[in-house]
């Protein structure tokens, strides 16, 4: 029971509502037959990608409207060679390595975090950034790095992290920086070329932080409808309703669904201090995507002796690792092949043995698909 007296399944029932659920999955079986062309809609976020396989809403829509995975979970555009750096991180003496969620299992090119943890590194699976405070505190006789990653929503977290070990003058506090930008990788799926999207589902947390302003370019330079939408079945499913009426109209504009929570501008506060520490950095290499200019965040100059990457530099691999062959991680990221589609799927790579990123991180394309679809072999 929350404090308020409302509990969490209350505030969630009316979005997941059948009888909600059925009359627009009815308007929009209705008006799809108008669609001048397929309806192929990427949801960019994780999230969405968790909630449309766990709820079946790719199965509830009509023939001509699909749903294409995107580039849009954190730990799933990783590259190699920046979890390799971690792994380098965390074997140096009186180094403890600091990471959330599921990073510590996706494999490197020899290893994982989490092999390396067990081998008795010191690799520490943090729930909240600020907990690296806590580390550095305790520990004044090893350095604590934090290996940040995520978009624009995790970044003022990583933020006030650096805030806080400014202030409290924490000296054996560094952050190896890894957040990186919705819209470029968006630019980069469509001029690319090689997927069929015609309209976008955003991400909805990101926009908490962005506002919907952040997509206006996108809508504009490629004529794509993008809708910010919330995670649960009914925000979903209005969602591809708002879609499918521009797209049969001949529109394209962004607009947003989950207005309980997103504006067009955005968190400005969270925006400044985001600009306080960090600023672009010239390139990134994405799983799948390569390397796309601007598409990253560093910590400004001024910060430099919190930057792992500096201060590590000479012991830190740098060459481009590409995936393994038979994995096609890289191919589900940039919404031209599906996770049935690769071999190693549920075969080779599964939750407990994963081959790729895809199948590691809980938002990962692979992952839902083993976890809500089932797995035929």
């Amino acid at each position: 029971m929350a404090a308020n007296g409302i509990t969490l399944e209350q505030l969630y029932n009316g979005f997941r509502d059948p009888d909600t659920i059925k009359m627009l999955l009815a308007k929009i079986a209705q008006i799809a037959p108008q669609l001048p062309e397929p309806l192929r809609i990427m949801e960019v976020c994780g999230g969405h990608t968790h909630s449309i396989m766990k709820f079946g809403l790719h199965q509830l829509l009509p023939d001509n409207i699909d749903f294409v995975h995107g580039p849009g979970c954190p730990v799933c555009i990783m590259p190699k060679e920046r979890i390799d750096q971690a792994i380098a991180l965390a074997q140096q003496p009186d180094v403890i390595l600091a990471t959330l969620g599921d990073m510590i299992r996706v494999p490197g090119s020899d290893t994982s975090l989490a092999k390396l943890r067990a081998q008795g590194a010191d690799i520490r699976a943090l729930y909240d950034p600020l907990d690296a405070l806590v580390l550095a505190q305790q520990n004044p006789d090893k350095t604590v790095v934090f290996f940040a990653i995520g978009f624009e929503t995790t970044t003022p977290m990583s933020a006030v992290l650096v805030q806080q070990a400014e202030a409290m003058e924490l000296d054996n506090l560094l952050l190896h920086v890894n957040h990186v930008l919705v819209p470029p990788a968006i630019d980069a799926v469509m001029a690319g070329g090689e997927a069929t999207i015609n309209a976008f589902i955003g991400p909805s947390h990101v926009s908490v932080i962005t506002g919907a302003k952040i997509y206006q370019a996108a809508v504009d330079n490629y004529q794509t409808p993008l809708v910010v939408t919330g995670f649960e079945p009914v925000d979903i499913l209005e969602g591809v309703l708002m879609l499918v009426q521009q797209a049969i109209a001949g529109e394209a504009k962004l607009e947003i669904q989950y207005r309980r929570s997103v504006s067009h501008d955005g968190n400005l506060k969270a925006q400044q201090l985001v600009a306080d520490y960090f600023e672009l950095a010239d390139a990134f290499r994405w799983r799948g995507l390569g390397d796309i200019p601007a598409s990253a965040l560093r910590l400004k100059p001024q910060f430099n002796h919190r930057n792992a990457e500096l201060k590590y530099a000479q012991i830190l691999p740098t060459d481009p690792v590409d995936d393994h062959k038979a994995c096609m991680c890289g191919e589900i990221l940039k919404g031209i092949k599906t996770p049935q589609q690769c071999k190693v799927f549920g075969r080779g790579c599964t939750p407990q043995t994963p081959m790729g990123s895809c199948m590691v991180s809980s938002e990962g394309a692979c992952h839902a698909h083993y976890k809500y679809a089932g797995v035929s072999l």
